[in-house]
C-alpha cells in the first residue's frame, strides 16, 4: 500500500508567509528521511487564514531539488483554472527535474468562490476539466499538434519540454459525486477519494461502482483507489484524540459553512443536499467525526483502522492528512509524521 501525506503548507494565525513555507519545508524534508513514498500538495487560492500552497507545481519544483527518492504529487491540480498548454509545460518540467517522480493528480474542485476569484463560470467546470486534460495529454505525447475546442484553440504547436516518463506522469482524478464515479471508471484513471463531506461508510457502494464500469469499458486489472484522510497519531489513543480534537472541529465547522454558503452559487450541483451537508458538518460531534470521518490514534489502532479500510475498500494507498484544520503544532505534525513512517507504514511492508 502506498503511504502519502497531504499537504496544505497551512498558514496559521501568529505565523508568517515565509515561516509557513519554512515550516512546511521542514516536514517534507523528514518525510525524505523517514521513507514516506509521496509528499501530496493541495492547490488553495486566496485563503489568507488557511494556506499559502497557491502554486503547487512551482512548489513540487522545489521539493524536487531537495529530494531524490519521495514522489511528488499534486492533489489536486485543478484544471478548469488553468490554461492546458501552461501546465502542461511546467508540469513536464517538474518531471523532467525530478527525474520521473511526478504523479499528476487533477480535479476540479467542489467550492465556486476559487471559480469566481478567477473570473472562470463554475457552471464549466466539467467541460472546461475534460478539454484541459485532452489538450494536456495531446501536448505531452504529440510532437505538434492542433485543437479546435469550445474553450481553446491551437495551431501547430510544440510542446517543450516532454515529460521524464513515458508516455506521460500517472494521473490520478478525484472524485466525490455518485455519478463522477463510474464515468471516470469508465475512462480508465485511478481515482482519490475522500471524506470530507460524506462518511468512510458511504465510499464503498461508490467504489464499487466505479470498478464495475472499470470493468465493463475493458480496462485490466479493477481500477486504483487512494483515499486521502484526515489522520493523526500519538503514543497512546487519549493523547491523540485530545491533540487532535480542536483542529479537526474547525476544519469542519469551517468546511460545513462554506458548502452551505457555496449552495446558492451558480452551478453547484445538488443544492439541496449541498446545504444539507453543510449544516450537518456544523453541528457534528467530534465523536461523530471520531466514528467515520477520521482516524486519530495510537500506531496499532491506526494500523488496524488502515488494514480493515484497506480490506473493506480495496485502497491502493492514502494521503495522510495529518494536520486537518491547521492547528495542530509543528513539533506534533512531526511526531505523527514519524510514527506514520516508522511504526505504521513499516508494518505494512
Amino acid at each position: 500500500m502506498e503511504f502519502g501525506m497531504f499537504h496544505e503548507f497551512p498558514w496559521s494565525k501568529g505565523c508568517s508567509e515565509t515561516e509557513a513555507f519554512d515550516l512546511s519545508f521542514e516536514q517534507v524534508d523528514a518525510a525524505e528521511r523517514w521513507g514516506l513514498d509521496v509528499m501530496w500538495l493541495a492547490e488553495l487560492h486566496a485563503a489568507p487564514t488557511r494556506s499559502v500552497l497557491s502554486a503547487p507545481l512551482n512548489v513540487a519544483t522545489a521539493i524536487a531539488t531537495r529530494t531524490s527518492r519521495m514522489k511528488i504529487g499534486t492533489a489536486v491540480q485543478v484544471l478548469p483554472l488553468c490554461h492546458p498548454l501552461r501546465i502542461a509545460e511546467e508540469a513536464a518540467t517538474v518531471d523532467q527535474i525530478s527525474h520521473g517522480r511526478l504523479i499528476f493528480g487533477v480535479g476540479r474542485s467542489g467550492f465556486p468562490r476559487t471559480y469566481q476569484s478567477y473570473g472562470v463560470p463554475y457552471a464549466e467546470s466539467q467541460e472546461r476539466f475534460a478539454e484541459t486534460l485532452d489538450i494536456i495529454k495531446r501536448a505531452w505525447t504529440e510532437d505538434s499538434f492542433s485543437y479546435d475546442g469550445r474553450f481553446y484553440s491551437f495551431h501547430n504547436v510544440h510542446l517543450v519540454p516532454k515529460p521524464y516518463q513515458k508516455p506521460f506522469p500517472e494521473l490520478r482524478i478525484a472524485v466525490n459525486s455518485p455519478d463522477t464515479f463510474p464515468a471516470v471508471g469508465a475512462l480508465g484513471y485511478p481515482i482519490f477519494v475522500a471524506v470530507r463531506i460524506g462518511t468512510l461508510s458511504e465510499l464503498a457502494p461508490n467504489i464499487a461502482a466505479y470498478r464495475a464500469a472499470w470493468r465493463a469499458a475493458g480496462h485490466p486489472g479493477e481500477g486504483k483507489v487512494f483515499l486521502r484522510l484526515p489522520l493523526y497519531i500519538a503514543d497512546t489513543y487519549e493523547r491523540a484524540r485530545d491533540e487532535a480534537e480542536d483542529s479537526i472541529m474547525h476544519f469542519y465547522r469551517w468546511l460545513g459553512g462554506q458548502l452551505e454558503a457555496s449552495a446558492a452559487q451558480a452551478g453547484a450541483r445538488a443544492i439541496e443536499q449541498r446545504a444539507e451537508r453543510g449544516q450537518r458538518l456544523q453541528t457534528m460531534t467530534y465523536q461523530d467525526a471520531l466514528r467515520d470521518k477520521v482516524v486519530v490514534g495510537s500506531p496499532r489502532q491506526v494500523n488496524d483502522r488502515l488494514r480493515a479500510l484497506r480490506d473493506e475498500l480495496g485502497l491502493d494507498g492514502i494521503l495522510a492528512e495529518i494536520n486537518c484544520g491547521s492547528l495542530i503544532s509543528h513539533d506534533k505534525v512531526m511526531r505523527s509524521l514519524k510514527l506514520l513512517c516508522q511504526e505504521v507504514m513499516s508494518a505494512f511492508r
